[in-house]
């Protein structure tokens, strides 16, 4: 597994999402719905995962430049991890808690940076995985919110059976901020747990939403 080493400044990644990141937003004719509700400072966005393409358009049009944590096995190789190191992802080892993933995202939050989490850990099409506590525990720990992000239309990108790309409306809905101090009076297990069901509930609704929003 190649060693992750981010560059000493990103100026690479500026420049792709400058260009690069424009174009592709442009292709699939994203529409971000509640930018708004993305709040200065550190942030966990906590997302949907159906598509390969999910991570890229929301790198693309996070208002601002966001740290993605991403499986571990993806630095396997040298050439898909050294464009990983460069746009601002981290790998964390799926299965078990990643101590080292949990301090880099904290000290990312901390430093008043967006990190992105997919808290289903994989790609599920059907949304019925069983999410992972991890978003709300970094989020905890920084003592930052989460905002749930909602996706919708990058399924249709590479549909199953298909052998061609399609290039597809897509839309990402961003609702409010949910924060541990929605959840006082619990321990810090129950805390994780009920935040952790709670922002799954409105990925779900932000996801309804971006679909309502796509097809009109």
């Amino acid at each position: 597994m190649r060693t992750p080493k981010p560059p000493r400044n990103f100026w690479f990644a500026h420049v792709v999402r400058w260009t690069v990141a424009k174009a592709l937003l442009l292709l699939f004719r994203v529409r971000v719905l509640g930018r708004d509700n993305i709040p200065a400072g550190g942030v966990v966005l906590a997302g949907n995962h159906i598509s390969y393409a999910d991570p890229a358009l929301l790198w693309s049009a996070s208002p601002r430049p966001t740290h993605f944590m991403a499986k571990s096995e993806l630095w396997e190789t040298d050439i898909i991890g050294w464009g990983l190191d460069m746009f601002w992802a981290f790998p964390v080892v799926r299965g078990r808690s990643d101590r080292t993933a949990i301090a880099k995202a904290t000290d990312y939050l901390k430093a008043g940076e967006p990190v992105a989490i997919f808290p289903e850990g994989t790609r599920n099409r059907e949304g019925d995985a069983e999410a992972q506590g991890g978003a709300a525990f970094i989020a905890m720990r920084a003592g930052v919110p989460v905002v749930p992000v909602g996706i919708a239309g990058t399924e249709k990108i590479k549909p199953k059976g298909s052998k061609g790309i399609h290039f597809p409306r897509v839309t990402i809905s961003v609702g409010p901020p949910v924060r541990a101090a929605d959840f006082e009076g619990l321990g810090k297990k129950e805390t994780v747990e009920a935040m952790t069901n709670e922002v799954m509930r409105r990925i779900a609704a932000e996801v309804e939403r971006a679909r309502e929003a796509g097809s009109r």
